[in-house]
Protein backbone atom coordinates (compact mmCIF):
# COMPACT_ATOMS: atom_id res chain seq x y z
CA UNK A 1 0.00 0.00 0.00
CA UNK A 2 1.16 3.53 -0.64
CA UNK A 3 0.44 5.42 2.59
CA UNK A 4 1.02 4.71 6.24
CA UNK A 5 -2.72 4.38 6.89
CA UNK A 6 -3.04 1.95 4.01
CA UNK A 7 -0.04 0.00 5.25
CA UNK A 8 -1.71 -0.39 8.63
CA UNK A 9 -4.94 -1.58 7.06
CA UNK A 10 -3.02 -3.78 4.65
CA UNK A 11 -1.28 -5.53 7.53
CA UNK A 12 -4.64 -6.23 9.15
CA UNK A 13 -5.98 -7.58 5.88
CA UNK A 14 -2.89 -9.74 5.38
CA UNK A 15 -3.25 -11.21 8.86
CA UNK A 16 -6.94 -11.90 8.25
CA UNK A 17 -6.14 -13.53 4.92
CA UNK A 18 -3.56 -15.81 6.50
CA UNK A 19 -6.12 -16.95 9.05
CA UNK A 20 -8.71 -17.55 6.33
CA UNK A 21 -6.47 -19.29 3.77
CA UNK A 22 -6.94 -22.82 5.11
CA UNK A 23 -10.28 -23.42 3.36
CA UNK A 24 -10.43 -25.80 0.42
CA UNK A 25 -10.18 -24.31 -3.05
CA UNK A 26 -12.50 -25.82 -5.62
CA UNK A 27 -11.23 -27.83 -8.57
CA UNK A 28 -13.20 -29.40 -11.43
CA UNK A 29 -12.74 -32.75 -9.70
CA UNK A 30 -14.21 -31.63 -6.35
CA UNK A 31 -17.20 -29.62 -7.60
CA UNK A 32 -19.65 -32.54 -7.64
CA UNK A 33 -18.90 -33.31 -3.99
CA UNK A 34 -19.28 -29.65 -3.12
CA UNK A 35 -22.70 -29.46 -4.78
CA UNK A 36 -23.83 -32.63 -2.98
CA UNK A 37 -22.79 -31.07 0.35
CA UNK A 38 -25.11 -28.07 -0.08
CA UNK A 39 -28.78 -28.87 0.68
CA UNK A 40 -30.01 -25.77 -1.16
CA UNK A 41 -28.36 -27.04 -4.36
CA UNK A 42 -29.72 -30.58 -4.21
CA UNK A 43 -31.12 -31.61 -7.56
CA UNK A 44 -30.03 -28.50 -9.46
CA UNK A 45 -27.49 -30.60 -11.37
CA UNK A 46 -27.31 -34.34 -11.92
CA UNK A 47 -24.13 -35.33 -10.08
CA UNK A 48 -24.60 -39.08 -10.65
CA UNK A 49 -22.46 -38.82 -13.77
CA UNK A 50 -19.33 -36.72 -14.32
CA UNK A 51 -19.90 -32.98 -14.53
CA UNK A 52 -18.28 -30.71 -17.09
CA UNK A 53 -16.61 -27.83 -15.26
CA UNK A 54 -14.31 -25.23 -16.70
CA UNK A 55 -12.72 -22.24 -15.04
CA UNK A 56 -13.47 -18.87 -16.63
CA UNK A 57 -11.81 -16.48 -14.19
CA UNK A 58 -10.60 -13.37 -16.00
CA UNK A 59 -7.51 -13.09 -13.81
CA UNK A 60 -8.74 -10.26 -11.59
CA UNK A 61 -9.92 -11.50 -8.18
CA UNK A 62 -11.63 -14.89 -8.00
CA UNK A 63 -12.01 -18.47 -9.13
CA UNK A 64 -15.09 -18.81 -11.36
CA UNK A 65 -16.37 -22.13 -12.71
CA UNK A 66 -19.17 -22.81 -15.18
CA UNK A 67 -20.57 -26.27 -14.46
CA UNK A 68 -22.79 -28.39 -16.77
CA UNK A 69 -24.39 -31.78 -16.20
CA UNK A 70 -25.29 -34.39 -18.82
CA UNK A 71 -28.79 -32.91 -19.25
CA UNK A 72 -27.44 -29.49 -20.17
CA UNK A 73 -28.39 -27.81 -16.89
CA UNK A 74 -25.74 -25.40 -15.63
CA UNK A 75 -24.74 -22.97 -12.91
CA UNK A 76 -21.79 -20.82 -11.89
CA UNK A 77 -19.59 -21.16 -8.81
CA UNK A 78 -17.56 -18.16 -7.70
CA UNK A 79 -14.95 -18.67 -4.97
CA UNK A 80 -12.96 -15.86 -3.38
CA UNK A 81 -9.23 -16.38 -3.01
CA UNK A 82 -7.34 -14.97 0.01
CA UNK A 83 -5.56 -12.54 -2.31
CA UNK A 84 -6.11 -10.50 -5.47
CA UNK A 85 -5.74 -13.03 -8.24
CA UNK A 86 -4.29 -10.64 -10.82
CA UNK A 87 -1.47 -9.76 -8.40
CA UNK A 88 -1.08 -13.08 -6.57
CA UNK A 89 -0.30 -13.66 -2.87
CA UNK A 90 1.76 -10.45 -2.79
CA UNK A 91 -1.56 -8.56 -2.55
CA UNK A 92 -3.52 -10.33 0.21
CA UNK A 93 -7.25 -9.68 0.36
CA UNK A 94 -9.78 -11.25 2.67
CA UNK A 95 -12.15 -13.75 1.02
CA UNK A 96 -14.90 -12.20 3.17
CA UNK A 97 -15.53 -10.01 0.13
CA UNK A 98 -17.77 -12.77 -1.20
CA UNK A 99 -20.06 -12.15 1.76
CA UNK A 100 -20.64 -8.65 0.43
CA UNK A 101 -21.40 -9.96 -3.03
CA UNK A 102 -23.78 -12.62 -1.71
CA UNK A 103 -25.63 -9.97 0.28
CA UNK A 104 -25.91 -7.70 -2.75
CA UNK A 105 -27.13 -10.52 -4.98
CA UNK A 106 -29.82 -11.44 -2.45
CA UNK A 107 -31.03 -7.88 -1.91
CA UNK A 108 -30.72 -6.68 -5.49
CA UNK A 109 -32.34 -9.91 -6.67
CA UNK A 110 -35.46 -9.07 -4.69
CA UNK A 111 -35.61 -5.46 -5.89
CA UNK A 112 -34.53 -5.94 -9.51
CA UNK A 113 -34.54 -9.67 -10.32
CA UNK A 114 -34.45 -9.23 -14.09
CA UNK A 115 -31.24 -7.17 -13.90
CA UNK A 116 -28.94 -9.48 -11.89
CA UNK A 117 -28.03 -13.19 -12.04
CA UNK A 118 -30.29 -15.44 -9.98
CA UNK A 119 -28.73 -16.22 -6.58
CA UNK A 120 -28.83 -19.86 -5.44
CA UNK A 121 -26.51 -20.40 -2.46
CA UNK A 122 -23.64 -19.04 -0.38
CA UNK A 123 -21.15 -21.21 1.51
CA UNK A 124 -19.58 -18.80 3.98
CA UNK A 125 -16.96 -21.27 5.22
CA UNK A 126 -15.58 -21.91 1.74
CA UNK A 127 -16.45 -18.46 0.37
CA UNK A 128 -18.39 -19.85 -2.60
CA UNK A 129 -21.39 -18.20 -4.26
CA UNK A 130 -23.58 -20.29 -6.56
CA UNK A 131 -25.57 -18.36 -9.12
CA UNK A 132 -27.24 -18.43 -12.52
CA UNK A 133 -25.11 -19.27 -15.55
CA UNK A 134 -25.16 -16.35 -18.00
CA UNK A 135 -22.93 -18.03 -20.60
CA UNK A 136 -25.46 -17.17 -23.31
CA UNK A 137 -24.76 -13.50 -22.56
CA UNK A 138 -21.59 -11.56 -23.36
CA UNK A 139 -19.71 -8.91 -21.44
CA UNK A 140 -20.87 -5.51 -22.62
CA UNK A 141 -17.36 -4.06 -22.88
CA UNK A 142 -16.37 -6.72 -25.39
CA UNK A 143 -19.53 -6.16 -27.41
CA UNK A 144 -18.89 -2.40 -27.51
CA UNK A 145 -15.28 -2.99 -28.56
CA UNK A 146 -16.60 -5.02 -31.50
CA UNK A 147 -18.95 -2.15 -32.43
CA UNK A 148 -22.05 -4.15 -31.51
CA UNK A 149 -25.22 -2.41 -30.38
CA UNK A 150 -27.46 -3.63 -27.58
CA UNK A 151 -30.34 -1.20 -27.51
CA UNK A 152 -31.96 -0.88 -24.12
CA UNK A 153 -28.97 -1.99 -22.03
CA UNK A 154 -28.13 1.53 -20.86
CA UNK A 155 -31.74 2.19 -19.88
CA UNK A 156 -31.85 -1.18 -18.09
CA UNK A 157 -28.90 -0.20 -15.94
CA UNK A 158 -30.57 3.10 -15.07
CA UNK A 159 -33.66 1.22 -13.90
CA UNK A 160 -31.50 -1.22 -11.93
CA UNK A 161 -29.65 1.58 -10.13
CA UNK A 162 -32.95 3.33 -9.37
CA UNK A 163 -34.61 0.27 -7.86
CA UNK A 164 -31.60 -0.43 -5.67
CA UNK A 165 -31.34 3.23 -4.68
CA UNK A 166 -34.99 3.46 -3.68
CA UNK A 167 -35.35 0.01 -2.14
CA UNK A 168 -32.25 0.07 0.05
CA UNK A 169 -32.32 3.72 1.17
CA UNK A 170 -34.31 5.88 3.56
CA UNK A 171 -36.93 6.15 0.83
CA UNK A 172 -37.80 2.46 1.02
CA UNK A 173 -36.46 1.17 4.36
CA UNK A 174 -37.66 2.08 7.86
CA UNK A 175 -35.09 4.08 9.85
CA UNK A 176 -34.00 1.53 12.46
CA UNK A 177 -33.84 -1.26 9.89
CA UNK A 178 -31.82 0.95 7.58
CA UNK A 179 -29.20 1.63 10.25
CA UNK A 180 -28.87 -2.08 10.88
CA UNK A 181 -28.42 -2.78 7.17
CA UNK A 182 -25.77 -0.09 6.83
CA UNK A 183 -23.80 -1.61 9.69
CA UNK A 184 -24.07 -5.14 8.28
CA UNK A 185 -22.97 -4.12 4.79
CA UNK A 186 -19.67 -2.49 5.73
CA UNK A 187 -17.03 -3.58 3.19
CA UNK A 188 -13.73 -1.98 4.23
CA UNK A 189 -11.47 -4.27 2.21
CA UNK A 190 -12.98 -3.56 -1.20
CA UNK A 191 -13.74 0.06 -0.37
CA UNK A 192 -10.06 0.57 0.39
CA UNK A 193 -9.20 -0.63 -3.11
CA UNK A 194 -11.58 1.94 -4.60
CA UNK A 195 -10.38 4.69 -2.29
CA UNK A 196 -6.77 4.02 -3.28
CA UNK A 197 -7.04 3.14 -6.97
CA UNK A 198 -9.84 5.55 -7.95
CA UNK A 199 -9.62 8.47 -5.56
CA UNK A 200 -5.97 8.70 -4.46
CA UNK A 201 -3.23 7.06 -6.49
CA UNK A 202 -3.84 8.56 -9.97
CA UNK A 203 -3.19 12.05 -8.54
CA UNK A 204 0.20 11.31 -6.99
CA UNK A 205 3.33 9.41 -8.02
CA UNK A 206 2.06 5.99 -6.97
CA UNK A 207 3.92 2.76 -7.59
CA UNK A 208 0.90 1.07 -9.17
CA UNK A 209 0.14 3.85 -11.65
CA UNK A 210 1.16 3.44 -15.28
CA UNK A 211 0.61 5.32 -18.52
CA UNK A 212 2.23 5.91 -21.89
CA UNK A 213 5.07 8.38 -22.06
CA UNK A 214 3.42 10.37 -24.82
CA UNK A 215 0.78 11.65 -22.38
CA UNK A 216 3.13 12.48 -19.50
CA UNK A 217 2.58 16.22 -20.01
CA UNK A 218 -1.19 15.74 -19.59
CA UNK A 219 -0.67 13.73 -16.41
CA UNK A 220 1.67 16.32 -14.94
CA UNK A 221 -0.76 19.13 -15.77
CA UNK A 222 -3.58 17.22 -14.13
CA UNK A 223 -1.68 16.44 -10.96
CA UNK A 224 -0.39 20.00 -10.56
CA UNK A 225 -3.90 21.50 -10.69
CA UNK A 226 -4.73 21.93 -7.01
CA UNK A 227 -8.36 22.85 -7.70
CA UNK A 228 -8.82 19.64 -9.66
CA UNK A 229 -7.20 17.50 -7.00
CA UNK A 230 -9.36 19.19 -4.34
CA UNK A 231 -12.45 18.38 -6.42
CA UNK A 232 -11.39 14.71 -6.48
CA UNK A 233 -10.90 14.95 -2.72
CA UNK A 234 -14.49 16.14 -2.42
CA UNK A 235 -15.64 13.07 -4.34
CA UNK A 236 -13.48 10.76 -2.21
CA UNK A 237 -15.02 12.22 0.94
CA UNK A 238 -18.49 11.56 -0.46
CA UNK A 239 -17.53 7.98 -1.36
CA UNK A 240 -16.23 7.39 2.15
CA UNK A 241 -19.07 9.01 4.09
CA UNK A 242 -22.33 9.15 2.12
CA UNK A 243 -24.17 5.90 2.97
CA UNK A 244 -27.20 6.41 0.73
CA UNK A 245 -27.97 2.94 -0.60
CA UNK A 246 -26.53 -0.56 -1.07
CA UNK A 247 -24.81 0.26 -4.35
CA UNK A 248 -23.11 -2.21 -6.70
CA UNK A 249 -19.78 -0.46 -6.20
CA UNK A 250 -18.06 -1.35 -9.50
CA UNK A 251 -20.71 -1.02 -12.22
CA UNK A 252 -18.70 -0.48 -15.40
CA UNK A 253 -19.30 -2.01 -18.82
CA UNK A 254 -17.12 -4.97 -17.84
CA UNK A 255 -19.60 -5.74 -15.04
CA UNK A 256 -22.66 -5.87 -17.29
CA UNK A 257 -23.79 -8.83 -19.40
CA UNK A 258 -25.90 -8.27 -22.51
CA UNK A 259 -27.95 -10.46 -24.83
CA UNK A 260 -30.15 -9.40 -27.71
CA UNK A 261 -33.81 -9.23 -26.76
CA UNK A 262 -33.09 -9.70 -23.05
CA UNK A 263 -32.60 -7.26 -20.20
CA UNK A 264 -28.97 -6.52 -19.31
CA UNK A 265 -27.57 -8.08 -16.14
CA UNK A 266 -25.20 -6.50 -13.62
CA UNK A 267 -22.74 -8.95 -12.06
CA UNK A 268 -19.54 -8.95 -9.94
CA UNK A 269 -21.03 -6.93 -7.08
CA UNK A 270 -18.35 -7.83 -4.51
CA UNK A 271 -17.57 -4.11 -4.09
CA UNK A 272 -21.14 -3.53 -2.85
CA UNK A 273 -21.53 -1.34 0.23
CA UNK A 274 -23.69 1.52 1.46
CA UNK A 275 -22.43 4.46 -0.54
CA UNK A 276 -23.45 7.34 -2.82
CA UNK A 277 -25.88 6.38 -5.58
CA UNK A 278 -24.03 8.60 -8.03
CA UNK A 279 -20.97 6.36 -7.87
CA UNK A 280 -22.67 3.51 -9.76
CA UNK A 281 -23.77 5.98 -12.43
CA UNK A 282 -20.25 7.41 -12.66
CA UNK A 283 -18.65 4.05 -13.40
CA UNK A 284 -21.02 3.53 -16.32
CA UNK A 285 -20.66 7.10 -17.57
CA UNK A 286 -16.87 6.92 -17.61
CA UNK A 287 -16.83 3.63 -19.48
CA UNK A 288 -19.37 4.90 -21.98
CA UNK A 289 -16.90 7.65 -22.77
CA UNK A 290 -14.11 5.12 -23.36
CA UNK A 291 -16.35 3.22 -25.77
CA UNK A 292 -17.28 6.47 -27.51
CA UNK A 293 -13.68 7.59 -27.95
CA UNK A 294 -12.76 4.17 -29.31
CA UNK A 295 -15.50 4.42 -31.91
CA UNK A 296 -14.47 7.96 -32.84
CA UNK A 297 -10.78 7.26 -33.40
CA UNK A 298 -11.65 4.09 -35.34
CA UNK A 299 -14.01 6.18 -37.51
CA UNK A 300 -17.07 4.10 -36.62
CA UNK A 301 -19.43 6.99 -37.18
CA UNK A 302 -22.81 5.38 -36.49
CA UNK A 303 -21.51 3.49 -33.47
CA UNK A 304 -20.06 6.69 -32.02
CA UNK A 305 -23.34 8.54 -32.45
CA UNK A 306 -25.21 5.73 -30.71
CA UNK A 307 -22.76 5.45 -27.82
CA UNK A 308 -22.96 9.20 -27.35
CA UNK A 309 -26.57 8.74 -26.18
CA UNK A 310 -25.83 6.09 -23.54
CA UNK A 311 -25.24 8.41 -20.54
CA UNK A 312 -28.55 10.14 -21.21
CA UNK A 313 -30.31 6.79 -21.64
CA UNK A 314 -29.02 5.55 -18.28
CA UNK A 315 -29.80 8.81 -16.50
CA UNK A 316 -33.28 9.09 -17.98
CA UNK A 317 -34.03 5.46 -17.13
CA UNK A 318 -32.85 6.10 -13.59
CA UNK A 319 -34.95 9.25 -13.13
CA UNK A 320 -38.08 7.73 -14.65
CA UNK A 321 -37.88 4.67 -12.39
CA UNK A 322 -37.25 6.73 -9.25
CA UNK A 323 -40.30 8.84 -10.09
CA UNK A 324 -42.36 5.70 -10.68
CA UNK A 325 -41.40 4.38 -7.23
CA UNK A 326 -41.65 7.75 -5.48
CA UNK A 327 -45.34 7.47 -4.39
CA UNK A 328 -44.37 4.48 -2.19
CA UNK A 329 -41.69 6.34 -0.19
CA UNK A 330 -41.84 5.85 3.57
CA UNK A 331 -41.95 9.51 4.67
CA UNK A 332 -43.83 11.55 2.05
CA UNK A 333 -44.39 14.44 4.44
CA UNK A 334 -40.69 15.34 4.41
CA UNK A 335 -39.53 13.57 1.29
CA UNK A 336 -41.82 15.62 -0.91
CA UNK A 337 -41.60 16.32 -4.63
CA UNK A 338 -39.42 19.38 -4.07
CA UNK A 339 -36.96 17.25 -2.14
CA UNK A 340 -36.90 14.67 -4.93
CA UNK A 341 -35.75 17.32 -7.39
CA UNK A 342 -32.99 18.41 -5.00
CA UNK A 343 -31.91 14.80 -4.43
CA UNK A 344 -31.74 14.08 -8.15
CA UNK A 345 -29.57 17.18 -8.60
CA UNK A 346 -27.26 15.88 -5.87
CA UNK A 347 -27.03 12.41 -7.43
CA UNK A 348 -26.27 13.88 -10.83
CA UNK A 349 -23.58 16.13 -9.38
CA UNK A 350 -21.96 13.16 -7.67
CA UNK A 351 -22.21 11.07 -10.83
CA UNK A 352 -20.45 13.60 -13.04
CA UNK A 353 -17.85 14.51 -10.43
CA UNK A 354 -17.02 10.87 -9.73
CA UNK A 355 -16.85 10.16 -13.46
CA UNK A 356 -13.74 12.35 -13.48
CA UNK A 357 -12.10 9.96 -11.04
CA UNK A 358 -13.13 6.90 -13.07
CA UNK A 359 -11.62 8.45 -16.20
CA UNK A 360 -8.28 8.99 -14.49
CA UNK A 361 -8.28 5.61 -12.78
CA UNK A 362 -8.69 3.79 -16.10
CA UNK A 363 -6.04 5.72 -18.05
CA UNK A 364 -3.23 6.54 -15.61
CA UNK A 365 -4.11 4.35 -12.62
CA UNK A 366 -3.64 0.65 -11.99
CA UNK A 367 -6.55 -0.89 -13.94
CA UNK A 368 -6.84 0.21 -17.58
CA UNK A 369 -9.54 -0.79 -20.09
CA UNK A 370 -9.30 -2.70 -23.35
CA UNK A 371 -11.40 -0.05 -25.12
CA UNK A 372 -8.38 2.26 -25.03
CA UNK A 373 -5.40 -0.06 -24.56
CA UNK A 374 -6.08 -2.07 -27.74
CA UNK A 375 -5.91 1.04 -29.92
CA UNK A 376 -2.83 1.86 -31.96
CA UNK A 377 -0.41 4.20 -30.11
CA UNK A 378 -1.39 7.39 -31.96
CA UNK A 379 -5.13 6.81 -31.53
CA UNK A 380 -4.63 5.71 -27.94
CA UNK A 381 -2.73 8.89 -27.10
CA UNK A 382 -5.52 11.04 -28.58
CA UNK A 383 -8.15 9.14 -26.60
CA UNK A 384 -6.20 9.43 -23.34
CA UNK A 385 -5.60 13.14 -23.83
CA UNK A 386 -9.30 13.74 -24.41
CA UNK A 387 -10.12 11.60 -21.38
CA UNK A 388 -7.82 13.48 -19.00
CA UNK A 389 -8.86 16.91 -20.26
CA UNK A 390 -12.51 15.93 -19.94
CA UNK A 391 -11.89 14.64 -16.41
CA UNK A 392 -10.25 17.90 -15.39
CA UNK A 393 -13.10 20.01 -16.71
CA UNK A 394 -16.05 18.01 -15.44
CA UNK A 395 -14.51 17.72 -11.97
CA UNK A 396 -14.68 21.50 -11.78
CA UNK A 397 -17.90 22.10 -13.74
CA UNK A 398 -20.25 19.34 -12.56
CA UNK A 399 -22.13 21.21 -9.82
CA UNK A 400 -25.13 23.48 -10.01
CA UNK A 401 -27.08 21.97 -12.88
CA UNK A 402 -28.45 18.65 -14.07
CA UNK A 403 -27.37 18.02 -17.66
CA UNK A 404 -26.97 14.43 -18.89
CA UNK A 405 -25.31 15.81 -22.02
CA UNK A 406 -22.48 17.47 -20.06
CA UNK A 407 -19.99 14.59 -20.17
CA UNK A 408 -20.16 13.97 -23.90
CA UNK A 409 -20.36 17.61 -24.88
CA UNK A 410 -17.20 18.41 -22.89
CA UNK A 411 -15.42 15.43 -24.45
CA UNK A 412 -16.44 16.58 -27.92
CA UNK A 413 -15.05 20.04 -27.28
CA UNK A 414 -11.75 18.64 -26.07
CA UNK A 415 -11.54 16.23 -29.00
CA UNK A 416 -12.17 19.07 -31.43
CA UNK A 417 -9.32 21.07 -29.90
CA UNK A 418 -6.94 18.14 -30.33
CA UNK A 419 -7.97 17.43 -33.91
CA UNK A 420 -7.91 21.17 -34.74
CA UNK A 421 -10.22 21.28 -37.67
CA UNK A 422 -13.41 19.91 -39.06
CA UNK A 423 -14.41 17.12 -36.72
CA UNK A 424 -16.92 14.47 -37.62
CA UNK A 425 -19.31 12.47 -35.44
CA UNK A 426 -21.57 15.46 -34.85
CA UNK A 427 -18.78 17.71 -33.58
CA UNK A 428 -19.09 20.32 -36.30
CA UNK A 429 -16.38 22.84 -37.26
CA UNK A 430 -14.40 24.45 -34.44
Amino acid sequence: MTTSASESTGNAIENASVRESSYELLTPETIAAFLDSRPTLTGMLDTSTPLEAHEIGDGNLNLIFVVHDRTGSSLVLKQALPYVRMAGPSWPLTPERNTSEARALRVHGVLAPEYVPAFYDFDHDRHVITMEDLSAFEVWRGALNRAERHDGAANDMGIYIARVAFGTSAFGVEAKELKSRVAEAVNPWLCEITEDLVFSEPYIEAERDWYQGEVRDEVETLRSDRRFVAAIGEMKFAFMTRAEALIHGDLHTGSVMVHNGTTARAFDSEFAYYGPVGFDLSCLFGNYLFAYLRAVVLEQDEQAEWIRTLPSQTWEGFVAEVRRLWPDRIDPAVFNDEYLCAWLDSVHSDAIGMTAAELCRRTIGYAHVSDIETLEPLERAKAVRVTLRTARRIALEHGGHRDPELLMSVAEEELAKILKGTVRYGLGTR
